[in-house]
């Protein structure tokens, strides 16, 4: 190799940087751009590529581990080859590079000087492969997990841990990945998204979603603790004419609103909404507990949500809820929710004799 001749590597674009020393190497090696190196080879004093084949990442790791023990014995000892094995590698790799990269003697082993100015490119070569491997496991490995939602309110009912743990069971592979969210809203915002592939919520949701229920339960009046129907052990809705009714559920799902404010009555009378809509459950009762609303709740609230300010009353002919899970109907056949299907369908079925309801003889329960 004649005194004049540098070498060069390519980034993601098709640019193209030249070297002649090592002080460039070391300058030029802090950039950014050596994350996408694309190639590198060596160029005689006109301009001519002295490379053969592109060099491996394989290759250029082995040109590491010998430059730091410089003694191809220890070397090949840590890279788990054969003496003979490595040095076979080198030459191979100063061939595709057509400069040498050691001068070997009997008792020692030394870089040459254009070795040195290959070192600090070669390693940033390494260390993006092992970057690409990494982030290529992790895209594969995110692919498959299945993320839940589910709203803080209710993790503590049955069904979801057996599910969660019948995924784990079944079909590790998926995870599942489960996350708390705030709101029934946001949960339905988060399946938009794309950020969760199902959640557990009570039903109804939107009709582009697919049901399958869990837990059926009633629904019950929350009322303040001052409240003079606090003290009954039931009553009708119609006792709730004159209270303002809280609801988590936007104007932007009717449905969702109506159903979880008993809107319309069965006698007709319109319903009063409360100004404050509440933003989660807890502030949803706390809206309850200072100004006299109502809110209609699963009775489950009761056990869930044990308030000195609070009485949770039930409600004579008001339709019990449905407690489930969701994913969007156009996602049915998609791998992670084949995976979820099965864990449902087994715990639906061993739950589909079960009718849950909680007691609620208690008037200050």
């Amino acid at each position: 190799m004649s005194h004049d001749s540098y070498f060069c590597w390519s980034i993601r674009g098709g640019s193209e940087i030249n070297l002649a020393s090592p002080g460039d190497a070391s300058q030029r090696c802090n950039y950014q751009d050596l994350a996408v190196i694309d190639r590198v080879w060596v160029m005689d004093g006109t301009g001519s590529s002295l490379q053969g084949d592109d060099p491996t990442p394989h290759q250029l790791r082995l040109l590491l581990v010998l430059a730091e023990e410089l003694h191809f014995g220890r070397a090949a000892r840590r890279v788990y080859l054969t003496q003979p094995a490595l040095s076979q590698q080198i030459r191979a790799l100063e061939q595709r590079l057509g400069v040498r990269l050691f001068d070997r003697t009997s008792r020692r082993v030394e870089l040459t000087p254009i070795a040195l100015k290959l070192l600090p490119l070669a390693r940033s070569i390494v260390d993006s492969s092992e970057q690409l491997r990494e982030m290529a496991n992790h895209a594969s490995t995110e692919a498959r997990i299945l993320r839940i939602g589910v709203c803080e309110s209710f993790t503590a009912l049955g069904p979801i841990r057996q599910i969660i743990d019948g995924i784990s069971t079944r079909f590790p592979e998926l995870g599942p990945r489960v996350q708390v969210i705030d709101t029934f809203t946001e949960q339905l915002a988060a399946l938009e998204r794309g950020e969760i592939h199902a959640a557990f919520v009570h039903v109804p949701v939107p009709s582009h979603l697919h049901v399958v229920p869990l837990v059926v339960e009633r629904r019950v009046a929350c009322l303040a603790a001052t409240d003079p129907l606090a003290r009954r052990e039931s009553l009708r809705l119609a006792d709730l004419a004159h209270h303002a009714v809280v609801t988590m559920v936007p104007e932007s799902f009717p449905e969702g609103r109506a159903y979880w404010a008993a809107d319309p009555r069965p006698d007709g009378r319109a319903v009063r909404y409360a100004t404050a809509m509440g933003t989660t459950f807890e502030s949803m009762l706390a809206t309850v507990a200072l100004t006299g609303a109502v809110a209609f709740v699963p009775a489950s609230a009761a056990q869930l949500y044990p308030r000195p300010d609070l009485r949770f009353v039930p409600v004579d002919a008001l339709a019990d809820c449905t407690f489930g899970i969701v994913w969007r109907s156009s996602e049915t056949d998609e791998p992670r929710i084949a995976g979820l299907r099965e864990v449902v369908a087994a715990v639906a079925g061993q739950r589909s004799r079960s009718r849950y309801r909680t007691a609620m003889d208690n008037p200050a329960c």
